[in-house]
């Protein structure tokens, strides 16, 4: 009886600020069954994908290539390198990556983050001892993604079809050549002779893809559904959007 009528008082304590009973004015369209709702929600994941059938198959190629050898190797080079050393390797690949950031922040005109981004490059190769160590996001410059696929974006470019890449992953026509670019710019660079010196040994561009996927969380299957395709499509299509409206 005594814990009956505290919870009466509480209750009767409660401000009367309309949330008490959120079910009563609720209205319920009877003209909407569920199949115009599964209808409608289908129709905001689509996104155009004329090439469906051959970017299904290089999405069943990624599945497989990163379970059977991708994640292993990813695997195994976690296994043998002390932590440390992993930090090392992803700041460094991560500080040549901020070429094509300062340069695509510079196209797309974005004052503030092409100052950051210089910042970045100038502190982290000389104090950071050539990217090795990452001392500008201490500072407070965080690290800024500028591509030029965002900057096509920028000017009005369309995405064009969905493309799944070979390894790489979901992209499209726009996004696919900005890629293109973005390592031809790189190349042109060429801080610190890392481009010049990749030809004479691939050993070191392995690193780089080894160490770029050991960095993402992604993992296929992980979404727990047989419409992961799909949702994977809409996911990059939607994100594309808020980053080039950033």
């Amino acid at each position: 009886m005594i814990l009956a009528s505290s919870l009466a008082q509480a209750q009767h304590a409660v401000d009367d600020d309309g949330f008490k009973q959120p079910m009563q004015h609720l209205q319920i369209n009877p003209g909407l069954d569920q199949r115009e709702f599964e209808r409608s929600s289908l129709g905001a994941l689509q996104v155009y994908d004329p090439l469906e059938s051959w970017n299904r198959r290089v999405y069943h190629f990624n599945y497989r290539f990163d379970e059977w050898v991708f994640l292993p190797i990813v695997d195994g080079y976690r296994y043998v390198t002390p932590n440390l050393v992993q930090s090392g390797v992803s700041n460094f690949f991560s500080n040549l990556g901020d070429v094509p950031n300062l340069l695509n922040s510079a196209l797309q005109l974005k004052g503030k983050r092409t100052m950051q981004t210089t910042a970045r490059l100038l502190l982290n190769t000389t104090i950071g001892v050539a990217g090795l160590w990452d001392p500008a996001t201490r500072m407070g410059l965080p690290k800024q993604r500028e591509d030029f696929g965002q900057t096509l974006g920028f000017y009005g470019t369309p995405a064009g079809p969905y493309l799944m890449l070979p390894l790489l992953g979901p992209s499209n026509l726009r996004d696919t050549g900005g890629l293109v670019a973005d390592f031809a710019a790189s190349s042109q660079v060429n801080l610190l002779n890392v481009a010049e010196t990749s030809v004479r040994h691939p050993e070191i561009t392995l690193l780089e893809i080894v160490d770029q996927r050991s960095t993402v969380n992604f993992r296929y299957g992980q979404l727990n559904s047989p419409f992961e395709y799909e949702k994977i499509r809409y996911f990059y299509h939607e994100s594309r959007k808020l980053k080039i409206a950033e």
